[in-house]
């Protein structure tokens, strides 16, 4: 494959990808009826029925984008860019391996409120080229095992439960994720919790190599790995014994406990050692506390989040796999409201 088509390739990626985030801003095209992407010039474009599921995704963003905004939560606008990592030909079909940078402007920002948010994620596109040798996108996967950029539509993909090893195992309770809830001012001085979101924020997209990265293919996730490694940094010391010991909790660059880098584990780690309480509602977290989700709620927890900014009543949290910074505890509730939450004050 030569330069020029990788760089279309690339090209038309971005186009997607932007097009999918206009989608999410006021006065975007939403509702325009007709994607960016429509007429991509050169020797790559989309399909037919690429099109056709470009266009329903925009419409179905646009609906996420007013229940956004019955949260509160609206965008002025967006930039995205889109980075080809890698490309594969077998025969007449491709695939490339995209890596999404986006950020959102907030429309209003009042006091001390984030004005921006922003995100990473990969994807996998396939082309395949006709028998004049034109390439057409036949095909966008999202490959991140979280799945939770605001601007895609796939379900995340769900953690595979951990073994209980016994009937012991402490069963966090869940939060209500009502807004305006009772106060839960948080008083304890045990950690260091804004060197926590210092940690998080400053690795949120560029990953730590004293650990392991787990956001690879097929490696199960990062998220957990990543909070592990902010509270490690605001103070939790580690619990050292058998790494599949729920009990303790350690790691390095070499070794990680369960409890470490497992959704679950973590959970029942940090209950039983008492390192946490639970929160009655998602908006009573504060920077350095800890949100989970249970998106099909079977009653294992998919991921793990950390709290690094407030205001105005609502938490921020900051996350790998999809890499994010800064997103608003609102918009989580807004796009996955049946989702499970569980908060936990650290």
């Amino acid at each position: 494959m030569d330069a020029r088509t990788k760089a279309t390739f690339q090209r038309l990626a971005d186009a997607v990808f932007t097009d999918r985030t206009n989608a999410l801003v006021a006065g975007g095209r939403a509702d325009a009826g007709k994607p960016l992407t429509d007429g991509f010039s050169g020797d790559v474009a989309l399909s037919s029925g690429t099109a056709r599921t470009e266009d329903a995704t925009l419409s179905e963003l646009g609906q996420r984008r007013q229940q956004l905004a019955k949260a509160g939560e609206t965008y002025g606008k967006a930039s995205t860019t889109v980075t080809l990592d890698a490309t594969r030909v077998t025969g007449r079909t491709a695939k490339a391996e995209v890596t999404e940078t986006t950020t959102l402007t907030y429309a209003e920002t009042r006091g001390n409120a984030p004005k921006t948010t922003g995100f990473q994620a990969r994807h996998e596109l396939t082309f395949k080229a006709d028998r004049h040798g034109d390439w057409r996108l036949t095909g966008i996967r999202d490959t991140d095992q979280g799945g939770l950029a605001v601007n895609t539509l796939s379900k995340p993909a769900p953690v595979k439960p951990a073994p209980a090893p016994d009937n012991t195992t402490p069963d966090a309770p869940r939060a209500a994720i009502t807004r305006n809830p009772a106060a839960a001012p948080k008083t304890a001085t045990t950690y260091d919790y804004k060197a926590m979101a210092a940690y998080a924020e400053k690795y949120w997209n560029v990953y730590n190599k004293d650990y392991p990265d787990f956001n690879g293919h097929g490696a199960g996730g990062d998220c957990t790995n990543f909070v592990s490694q902010a509270l490690k940094a605001g103070g939790w010391k580690h619990a050292p014994g058998y790494v599949y010991d729920y009990t303790k909790w350690f790691g390095n660059a070499d070794i990680q406990s369960d409890s470490f880098v497992g959704v679950n584990e973590w959970s029942w780690f940090a209950q039983n050692s008492k390192r946490t309480t639970p929160l009655a509602n998602v908006f009573q977290l504060e920077v350095g506390d800890v949100l989970q989700m249970d998106f099909d709620r079977d009653g294992s927890k998919d991921h793990t989040m950390i709290v690094t900014y407030k205001s105005g009543g609502v938490p921020y949290v900051t996350y790998h796999s999809n890499n994010t910074l800064r997103r608003s505890v609102a918009s989580l509730v807004a796009s996955y409201p049946n989702a499970y939450y569980y908060a936990y004050r650290t």
